[in-house]
């Protein structure tokens, strides 16, 4: 059951918490982490479920703690229609649907400030949503961007940002 909501941009409404959203967060946070664990790339930053971390929900997340996956549910939905609420100030223009979601995905990622103040968002603010997609994983001039963690290139990071960029030029016309 899709229980997602919408979110206005000037005159145009997003979904916001879709279903396809949920399920692509699920690929590269984990679908069923229900045990708080201090995750490695995050300095140990108590996370759970897909992604949760205090930078996204006020929710007080403890090391070793069992989560429901109701919990889960319910905690996603609500932390990710307000990074989507966060993301929808920085936005000049309501964006193709993909956009607003690979937006999202990062900004769960490296936090909504940092999407906010990314290239990709200067790009999306001037309307040039290809660009702005291609911005999420490379520099204009090819490198690699937001694939470091603790001043380490991640493997995994890259290929997020890769699915990012691919998922965001879904809706891309042009």
């Amino acid at each position: 059951m899709d229980r997602s909501q919408a979110i206005k941009i000037g005159g145009a409404v997003l979904v916001a918490g879709s279903a396809g959203l949920m399920a692509f967060l699920g690929r590269w946070e984990g679908a069923a982490e229900y045990t708080v664990y201090a995750d490695k790339l995050a300095n140990g930053l108590p996370t759970v479920c897909k992604g949760l971390t205090r930078h996204v929900t006020s929710t007080p997340i403890i090391v070793g703690q069992r989560w429901t996956p109701e919990k889960c549910e319910a905690e996603e939905r609500a932390a990710v229609i307000r990074v989507q609420e966060q993301l929808a100030k920085c936005f000049v223009w309501a964006p193709p649907q993909s956009v607003f979601d690979a937006a999202t995905s990062h900004a769960w990622n490296v936090g909504a400030p940092s999407t906010c103040g990314s290239a990709a968002m200067r790009a999306w603010r001037e309307r040039q949503w290809a660009l702005g997609c291609q911005r999420i994983s490379h520099s204009d001039n090819g490198a690699r961007v937001w694939v470091y963690a603790g001043g380490r290139f991640v493997q995994g990071l890259a290929n997020r940002r890769d699915s990012e960029t691919q998922l965001c030029m879904k809706d891309v016309h042009g």
